[in-house]
């Protein structure tokens, strides 16, 4: 199963809108800032057009993931994958994936289901791992939960798009 690249391309976009809406100083910007023990001297010195196209890069990798995670479908593929004729046209088991597919290809193909599994990942493996680094570069818990309720709204939008339109 392939995931349509243009919507994971475009469902990249969406960190960046987020961290537009989520940091700006009115939101959380200011809160985040002061945990990070950054100032916006230091943030105006940095490079943001490297940074935004480093960061556009990294999010299509964590979009493109996020289908696998996300369209339940993939599992079936991957389960059958080494199986004797899977790719061949007319084979036995391109024949039954096809049978599969079109009984079951669209079962839970839904922004909510996507959205769920998205805000899943972002509780049981983004914020975990955004607390152990706040905590070892001594940034304290509230950088932590800032970074990861960033992450855990912008994973569930990311993965309801691609769940949805992936």
């Amino acid at each position: 199963m392939i995931p349509n690249f243009i919507v994971i391309t475009l469902t990249a976009i969406i960190p960046m809108l987020m961290s537009f809406i989520y940091y700006h100083p009115k939101v959380f910007g200011n809160v985040w800032m002061k945990a990070a023990q950054v100032t916006e001297e230091q943030l105006k010195k940095s490079n943001t057009v490297v940074i935004f196209i480093a960061a556009l890069i990294l999010s299509f990798f964590i979009a493109f993931s996020l289908f696998q995670f996300t369209v339940h479908q993939t599992d079936y593929y991957s389960l059958l994958a080494n199986e004797p004729g899977f790719g061949e046209e007319g084979s036995a088991i391109m024949t039954q994936i096809a049978a599969f597919m079109e009984t079951y290809g669209g079962s839970f193909r839904t922004f909510k289901h996507g959205a769920l599994h998205g805000g899943l990942i972002g509780v049981f493996f983004a914020l975990p791992v955004l607390m152990i680094n706040g905590l070892f570069e001594a940034k304290g818990f509230k950088y932590g939960i800032i970074n990861g309720g960033y992450w855990i709204i912008t994973l569930a939008l990311m993965g309801g798009a691609v769940c949805q339109w992936g």
